[in-house]
């Protein structure tokens, strides 16, 4: 379900003025959109599109064109909210919609010129260099400390000017068909600029100083092995606050929706930068193409080959990698928050689901009422059910012999969602009793069996329950 911003108010289509102007707000791959007057209800036109973060258009123009109902509630003074909702055409279509954005095979609206950046700041002393090969770009170089900071500096490559317009992918991923002999590498970043007059100044800045927000930037790793690899960065990863002596986010999509790309900024793009930062260490990267997707490429993951955040293969516990575009908002949790290491290429689902370094842990306690995650907004008033993160099989059904509250009150009381039998999918669902771990028939770890005192109860990690039905 769509989620709708408390402050996000609009007229319906219908019952709006032939003055109105059509507002869109696009998250979690779905779209929803609607017209607005100069006044809604007593609120301003400008004071509902700020506070609800919404962008000029209609759905339609930014690929949405599957219609999936309306939402309807009531906000005060703002009056009754009606959105029509949409999503992408899903399947074999989708795939082509994955919109090249930058290409090394000369073709003219894709072919840009990269040009090397080494640290500048004084004393830095790591160098890089770039090249173009057989249809590929190479980024080579070194990235060591700078003396004076003790810290590592930076080497990137940059291209400016006027790249696709991937609006439709908003709520999608950036996907970067690359190689590299160097996969250990822990510094590799990619960002792009948009909505700034001054996009170089805007990627030096990272937004800690004036005027530098419009350039998101985000972390990525490369498989290991000679062949070209499709990594895949949720556009929800990326972040325009970022610290320019290390390239870490400062402020992140999860917590701030105010830093994440939208609709509008990836409809503009100025400016592509691929960085080797933050990271002793040397360095080549190889990069045949970048393109954009829209979230509606969940439903064929297959078509964009492998994930490349799985945990190492000796702590690999889960039968393949998860899905590529996760439910209530998971996919935009970047970072593994658990409480022992693991590698930091890893998601928090991959933590939790699938590193057995991690499986005695769960995902923080209370994810589920996290301002990105809010679980309960996007669950339907009628029986939902949950979907393994790899493989998709259906898991869980709620509420089922009870109320919604009844299963709201439940998962708040611990925590963590909370099922009870009748809602659990036995054929699909294994329970040790000899450590309490709950797995799945496909090998997910799934959370632990609990049981209170209203008797059996399995207490999920909500990562692992986010994925969506396997086709």
């Amino acid at each position: 379900m769509f989620v709708l911003l408390a402050a996000a108010a609009a007229a319906a289509f219908s019952g709006a003025s032939a003055s109105c102007e059509p507002y869109r707000k696009v998250t979690s791959g779905e779209c929803a959109d609607s017209c607005l007057d100069s006044f809604v209800g007593v609120c301003p036109r400008s004071v509902v599109v700020k506070a609800g973060g919404l962008d000029t258009g209609r759905c339609a123009s930014v690929g949405f064109t599957v219609s999936d109902g309306s939402i309807e509630e009531k906000a005060g003074p703002c009056g009754t909210l009606h959105f029509d909702k949409y999503t992408h055409a899903a399947g074999l279509a989708a795939a082509a919609e994955a919109v090249p954005l930058v290409t090394f095979d000369g073709a003219p609206s894709t072919t840009f010129t990269f040009a090397e950046l080494n640290d500048p700041v004084m004393g830095g002393q790591s160098r890089g260099t770039w090249a173009q090969g057989d249809g590929y770009g190479v980024i080579d170089g070194e990235v060591v400390d700078v003396p004076s900071l003790k810290a590592p500096g930076f080497i990137k490559s940059s291209a400016d000017g006027k790249f696709a317009d991937v609006s439709a992918a908003a709520g999608g991923e950036l996907l970067l068909e690359v190689r590299s002999t160097t996969p250990d590498y822990k510094g590799f970043r990619v960002s792009f600029a948009s909505g700034t007059a001054a996009p170089a100044y805007s990627c030096a800045g990272g937004g800690s100083i004036p005027f530098s927000r419009g350039c998101f930037k985000a972390k990525f790793s490369v498989p290991a092995g000679g062949e070209w690899s499709v990594v895949r960065i949720p556009f929800a990863s990326f972040s325009d606050k970022w610290s320019p002596a290390t390239g870490e986010q400062t402020s992140t999509c999860a917590a701030d929706h105010d830093v994440c790309p939208t609709a509008k900024t990836l409809g503009r793009i100025k400016r592509f930068e691929f960085w080797a930062e933050g990271v002793d260490g040397k360095v080549h990267l190889e990069v045949k193409s970048v393109r954009a997707a829209p979230a509606s490429l969940a439903s064929a993951p297959h078509l964009l080959g492998p994930l490349s955040s799985s945990p190492p293969k000796e702590f690999m516990s889960c039968s393949g990698p998860l899905q590529h575009t996760l439910r209530f908002g998971i996919s935009g949790r970047t970072e593994p928050t658990v409480p022992v290491p693991v590698d930091q290429s890893e998601t928090l689902a991959d933590a939790v689901c699938c590193d057995r370094r991690v499986e005695v842990y769960a995902e923080p306690q209370f994810l589920f009422e996290a301002p990105d995650v809010a679980l309960f907004s996007h669950l339907n008033a009628s029986v939902n059910t949950f979907y393994d993160s790899v493989c998709g099989l259906p898991l869980f059904r709620a509420p089922v012999n009870r109320t919604m509250e009844e299963f709201k009150a439940d998962t708040q009381e611990h925590g963590w969602p909370s099922f009870r039998a009748a809602e659990v999918i036995a054929e699909n669902v294994i329970v040790d009793h000899s450590t309490g771990f709950v797995t799945s028939k496909c090998g997910t770890h799934l959370g632990s069996y609990l049981p209170d005192k209203k008797g059996p109860r399995w207490c999920m990690d909500l990562s692992c329950i986010a994925g969506v039905e396997s086709s």
